[in-house]
């Protein structure tokens, strides 16, 4: 059987989901795509529901069949390829790191949250503590996290819960007035802190820091994206750990 409908009630519900206090009531996300859904289902994603489009019937087993302009509707996609997991949202309370980690302070932008958690997956970063961030399960942040949400335990917590799995932790913030981060010798564990898109670190984690770092650049230019800024950081204090042992 075919939905035809758009007030489906499970139509309805994934368009819900677009909404952040409707994951949190229904407990689930969304992961749109081939290539994502299949990473989520290869990660051990739990995988509440897939719904496509006729044409992936046979691709995707068991999936919920839906006609293409109810897709349509549902998707964020400007070109949708046909297919949606709906998936559970994984309980991660603030636990302490397996290893380097990162804390990322009041970042609003989606986009860059998804992003640094793609460039977190690639270079080794599993733990991420996310203080009054945007929602890392939202659409927008799921895609660019180009599936690196799938492998990485991504923990929404307050700046006091992180600090306290963190305890014992040296606190490594990314500012302007720090040393160049190509230059720093890390310790072999360490969390690296990234801040606000517009303020910067907050000054109680600012206080708590034991280093700070910065990205040298020509007097030209004046800040670099929250993201690309954790992205060089990232692979730097990974490099220069490696240098040293």
């Amino acid at each position: 059987m075919i939905i035809t409908s758009r007030s489906n009630p499970l139509v309805k519900k994934i368009a819900s989901l677009a909404d952040k206090k409707f994951r949190q009531q229904y407990g689930e996300y969304l992961v749109e795509g081939i290539k994502p859904v299949r990473e989520c289902i290869a990660s051990g994603g739990k995988i509440a529901e897939i719904v496509c489009t006729p044409r992936l019937e046979e691709e995707f087993k068991g999936a919920v069949v839906v006609e293409e302009s109810v897709f349509k509707s549902i998707s964020a996609e400007k070109t949708p390829q046909g297919v949606i997991a709906l998936v559970k949202l994984p309980e991660n309370a603030a636990v302490p790191p397996r290893g380097a980690c990162l804390l990322l302070d009041r970042l609003q932008d989606p986009g860059n949250v998804g992003t640094i958690i793609r460039t977190a997956n690639a270079a080794g970063y599993e733990d991420i503590y996310l203080v009054d961030c945007a929602d890392a399960y939202s659409p927008k942040a799921v895609r660019a996290s180009m599936s690196g949400i799938f492998f990485i335990n991504a923990m929404r917590c307050t700046l006091g819960e992180a600090l306290a799995a963190l305890d014992g932790i040296p606190l490594i913030t990314a500012d302007m007035s720090g040393e160049n981060v190509f230059a720093f010798a890390p310790p072999e564990k360490f969390c690296l802190c990234i801040g606000n898109e517009g303020g910067g670190i907050s000054p109680e984690l600012f206080k708590r820091s034991s280093y700070t770092v910065s990205i040298p650049m020509r007097d030209s230019c004046e800040s670099l994206n929250a993201a690309v800024s954790a992205a060089i950081a990232m692979y730097a204090l990974k490099n220069n750990v490696k240098e040293v042992q």
